[in-house]
């Protein structure tokens, strides 16, 4: 397993803690857990595109990619639980990934058109 690889796998362990913790003290409700996990591993997998960016591997996914990817799931899951609470309804969830997916891949053609 990679340097990255391991670190992830710490903060997986350490944001379900959180999020467990978070429902123990009546933070969180029990639905709201997986889309808590979701949502915060997609901000470390946003600041792992930066550490990506900054220390670049030849055979590793880019750092546009992996910070598509966090962006992505952290929409999702923080989305999810507006929409279990009454905030925002299942409509809004689909069209605000739908939002990020189009602006990701504007970003990405731009980039490459570069």
């Amino acid at each position: 397993m990679t340097n990255t690889g391991l670190l992830s796998l710490g903060m997986f362990i350490v944001i379900v803690a959180v999020s467990l913790v978070m429902y123990s003290a009546g933070i969180i409700l029990w639905q709201e857990i997986l889309p808590l996990i979701i949502g915060l591993y997609g901000c470390w997998i946003i600041v792992l595109a930066g550490i990506k960016h900054k220390n670049p591997s030849k055979y590793e996914r880019g750092a546009i990619s992996t910070f598509a990817w966090g962006l992505l799931l952290a929409v999702a899951g923080f989305s999810s639980i507006l929409s279990i609470r009454g905030l925002m309804s299942l409509l809004y969830v689909v069209a605000a990934v739908l939002l990020v997916i189009g602006i990701l891949t504007i970003a990405v053609a731009i980039e490459r058109k570069s």
